[in-house]
């Protein structure tokens, strides 16, 4: 299979939203169901006041984090995904949803909680650096970091564990993991800011 080289562009995944409403199988997978449900546990506290979450997809976890927030930003690159995730969380008005491409556009914060699931390994190697960048200006001072990655094989610029240790090497300067968990299909990190 041949890696992508750079960031993935918007095109491929409007492309696998427009072939399949659920590429990922996010609604019917019990990998993602038994990862969301890792996800959740591993959170440090039960609620948050604001939390951002990118690469929302089609919402399925969005609807379960919202649960546990008093405002969260939903972001995802492709508006076919946007318009099934603001279907699925039509009852939590406390949720945005905005489209836009990381590192390029960022939410404004300031975020105690900042997602980011399954969604490093689509950036080449310099876009992690500027998404650590982002990451540092509008996290709070308590804030956490949750990265959670496939590690099998892909195409994508860079592997799980890559993406994963790159976004950590990247943030050690005000970040340090509090929790590292790895399955055999993928591992779940969680940083708090120091």
């Amino acid at each position: 299979m041949t890696r992508y080289a750079r960031t993935l562009p918007p095109e491929y995944f409007e492309a696998r939203y427009a072939a399949d409403p659920d590429p990922w199988r996010f609604e019917t997978s019990d990998y993602e169901r038994a990862k969301y449900d890792a996800t959740l546990a591993a959170l440090p506290h039960p609620h948050f006041a604001s939390a951002l979450e990118v690469g929302c997809s089609i919402g399925v976890l969005t609807r379960q984090i919202a649960e546990r927030c008093d405002r969260l930003v939903a972001l995802d690159v492709a508006e076919i995904a946007l318009d099934r995730a603001r279907e699925r969380c039509h009852a939590q008005d406390h949720v945005v949803f905005i489209r836009g491409q990381v590192p390029g556009e960022w939410p404004d914060g300031p975020f105690d909680l900042i997602l980011l699931s399954e969604v490093i390994y689509y950036l080449e190697a310099s876009d992690v650096g500027r998404l650590a960048r982002l990451v540092q200006t509008t996290l709070r001072p308590d804030g956490y970091v949750v990265l959670v990655h496939w590690t099998g094989d892909t195409h994508y610029p860079l592997t799980g564990d890559q993406a994963a240790d790159l976004f950590i090497s990247e943030t050690a300067c005000f970040m340090a993991p509090i929790t590292a968990a790895r399955t055999d299909a993928y591992r779940l990190d969680v940083l708090a800011r120091r």
